[in-house]
């Protein structure tokens, strides 16, 4: 069997990858009691008089509600909530996996932006924090940006900011090898989604000077501003400085790293060749890629990191959401702020020390179990550091 067969096999089996495990004995009428009524008065009264106790008497400050509407799964698209839904149960099982956190899956039956605001807004009393996942850009940025406003715990859409934070741990580690400074090099970025213009942005703060934007009707400039939508205006607003009507190899002859979050096969081997010496090269569109592993090899390129788990330096959302959820609900911050997400980029970036480092291990495994440690960790003192409010 193929993976695909192999997984289909397995999902039936399983009938949904989570469960409910009881924390509290249940065994007497005296477990009854404390657990639920009479007993649960007491907790509850306590609550009401200060919000900020359901922290100490509930789930509250380990739990994540995992939220979509199906519009952007995977390399799916637009398949539904229901369709949806092993997709979330799978996010979940990562959260429990690698940090210990209770996350639901919670599939919305509306791709109305002010619903899905609405619904995330009536839920958030039973839930440390809300992470939104595969739902299709633009409305995903105008979604997270609204809640992030209203909400006074974090939000946190991972198909932007987890696929930027990973991938700038990757340009850490890639940039040492090569022997290149950060505020020297120029970045083309193919896509200009979710993930891209996340990418594009952390790019920026972390000191990257020159990029240049591409997406289906080519290189991003703001002359042509006007006929973008609200996420690729922003972009060209803060890219291709010079107004370069460059081609896709023009720009990459101009450059030293290419970031891919788009389409398959858009980059050929020799259009590899030309970039600058020491080309870093990260085609991440899934399944397929913007260029395959072994065209990047054969054209030069001196790294190359891929979304993919059978090849080298995958650069794997997993590294950055669990530890960053960690940090933020041990910290009970109201808000994931930038400094807390470069900060999870340098802390991966960092667990791999100057003798290990190589062109083919630029990145963690995502088994590794000191990530999300230090991601946590990272959150937390950028959060003390920052002097981030707290939830109540």
């Amino acid at each position: 069997m193929n993976i695909y067969e192999e997984a289909e096999k397995k999902h039936k089996e399983w009938k949904g990858k989570l469960s409910v495990e009881l924390k509290a004995p249940l065994e007497t009428r005296k477990d009854l009691s404390l657990a639920y009524t009479p007993g649960v008065a007491e907790p509850c009264r306590i609550i009401s008089k200060d919000k900020a106790k359901v922290y100490d008497y509930t789930w509250k400050g380990n739990s994540v509600a995992v939220v979509t509407d199906g519009t952007a799964v995977l390399g799916l698209g637009d398949i539904g909530p229901e369709a949806g839904l092993p997709v979330m149960e799978g996010k979940a099982v990562l959260f429990k996996r690698f940090a210990g956190i209770d996350a639901v899956p919670i599939c919305l039956n509306t791709k109305d932006p002010k619903e899905i605001i609405a619904i995330c807004k009536a839920i958030a009393p039973a839930f440390g924090g809300i992470n939104l996942e595969d739902i299709s850009a633009p409305r995903c940025v105008e979604i997270e940006r609204t809640l992030i406003k209203e909400l006074n715990i974090p939000v946190f859409h991972d198909d932007q900011h987890g696929t930027a934070i990973v991938t700038v741990a990757a340009l850490i580690n890639a940039l040492k090898v090569v022997g290149k400074k950060k505020e020297d090099i120029t970045v083309t970025v193919s896509g200009t989604g979710a993930a891209g213009s996340s990418i594009v942005k952390m790019l920026l703060n972390f000191g990257v000077k020159e990029i240049f934007c591409f997406n289906s009707k080519g290189i991003l400039t703001k002359n042509k501003s006007e006929s973008y939508n609200f996420l690729a205006k922003e972009l060209s607003e803060i890219t291709n400085k010079q107004c370069k009507e460059y081609s896709l190899k023009e720009a990459l002859q101009n450059s030293d790293v290419f970031i891919g979050v788009s389409a398959p096969k858009l980059l050929t081997s020799d259009m590899v060749a030309g970039m600058k010496k020491g080309a870093i090269v990260f085609p991440m569109a899934n399944p397929e890629p913007e260029i395959s592993y072994d065209d990047a090899v054969k054209g030069g390129a001196a790294v190359i990191g891929t979304g993919r788990s059978d090849y080298p330096n995958q650069i794997n959302n997993v590294l950055a959401f669990p530890g960053l959820f960690r940090g933020a609900l041990d910290a009970r911050v109201s808000k994931i702020t930038e400094g807390m997400k470069l900060a999870s980029s340098v802390a991966i970036a960092s667990l791999i020390s100057d003798k290990e480092l190589s062109a083919d291990y630029i990145i963690p495994s995502a088994f590794d179990n000191r990530v999300s440690k230090a991601v946590a960790k990272a959150v937390m003192e950028q959060a003390k550091k920052e002097n981030i409010e707290k939830v109540y």
